[in-house]
């Protein structure tokens, strides 16, 4: 009987080494470690730049269209630092007045014209400028300590202007624009600019939107607007 408790323990005794060194072995050759930690420094670094644009802009609101919603979207500035949506027109923006007001911005950004541009009447340039001006009248009435920019309608690629010959009037529009600038002596800012190089990599597959680099680079391009 005795005999037999002596063997029982061997191979209990046995049995458990076997299943602590598979369980070290297993641990010591597990391949997500490195992969886990790796994607925890990328997003931290990805979030770390995140931050640093979200801080900056922190007291300023963009007024927009879906362009500019992208902001948001790849989550470039917070919610609620954009005011903009799909098919938004100077015309419309005006319907978004009361909730601008209410945020309170230092500064404003209104970055519209590209649907504008497609709106049919007999003269969409006049029609939108008029309405563009009405837009910062009110909002120098209503935020008359706020600082106001205009941004220029961004290009398109040739595609795209293919595709929807009334995007050929984009220049023109901006001329319009940035004259209304001057006559309300607020600010304006040429995003142009950052196509100097000719970056068709920074355009979504439409030829209009945009891809988050865009978004970074606009704001880096806007950085003296707020510092």
């Amino acid at each position: 009987m005795n005999m037999k408790k002596i063997v029982a323990t061997l191979l209990l005794g046995s049995i458990a080494l076997v299943l602590a060194a598979c369980g070290n072995e297993s641990s010591s050759s597990s391949p997500q470690q490195p992969t886990t930690r790796n994607q925890g420094e990328a997003t931290e670094s990805k979030g770390s730049v995140e931050t640093e644009y979200q801080a900056l802009f922190q007291n300023s609101v963009f007024v927009g269209d879906s362009i500019t919603e992208g902001l948001s979207f790849h989550d470039v500035l917070k919610e609620e630092n954009v005011l903009a949506g799909a098919g938004k027109t100077a015309e419309f923006a005006l319907q978004d007045m009361a909730e601008l007001t209410k945020r309170d911005p230092e500064h404003i950004f209104i970055h519209l014209g590209s649907d504008d541009i497609l709106w049919p009447t007999d003269n969409p340039k006049t029609y939108s400028l008029k309405n563009y001006a009405k837009l910062i009248g009110i909002i120098k009435e209503k935020l008359p300590q706020a600082k106001i920019t205009l941004l220029s309608v961004t290009p398109v690629t040739a595609e795209a202007e293919e595709l929807e010959p009334r995007y050929k009037n984009i220049n023109d529009y901006n001329q319009g624009l940035k004259e209304l600038a001057e006559k309300e002596n607020i600010g304006y800012v040429d995003l142009s600019l950052i196509f100097s190089n000719g970056s068709n990599n920074l355009y979504d597959s439409d030829g209009i939107h945009f891809k988050p680099e865009f978004y970074t680079r606009m704001l880096d391009l806007l950085k003296d607007q707020v510092e």
